[in-house]
């Protein structure tokens, strides 16, 4: 992986969850790492449900792995140039070296 590719700056949130006053789970995002990444639109659509038109926009983010972002899950959200981006997927790349990040955000 070229450090050259790496030319965009993405923030990889985890939910925390906590009690408020009334014993109602609270969930906030923490910043779990703000990396360097390679970045491609891959997928971008439509669609209709209940009279509502969403449009959606789906990138491939790649890093460089490390122990604090190796266990990156869909449970985890990233966010990059303004949007919110939720994570369907990820996959190590070489032994290693990289990690593969596709996820979709809500197109305004």
């Amino acid at each position: 992986m070229k450090s050259g590719d790496l030319d965009r700056r993405i923030a990889i949130e985890r939910a925390t969850v906590t009690v408020n006053g009334y014993n109602e789970e609270v969930r906030s995002w923490t910043i779990l790492a703000t990396v360097w990444a390679a970045v491609w639109p891959i997928a971008d659509g439509e669609r209709w449900r209940a009279g509502e038109v969403g449009a959606t926009v789906t990138h491939r983010f790649r890093i460089r792995w490390s122990s604090t972002v190796s266990d990156i899950t869909p449970a985890d959200r990233i966010s990059f140039d303004g949007r919110i981006f939720e994570i369907s997927g990820s996959k190590e790349i070489g032994r290693r070296e990289g990690i593969e990040i596709t996820a979709s955000a809500r197109a305004e």
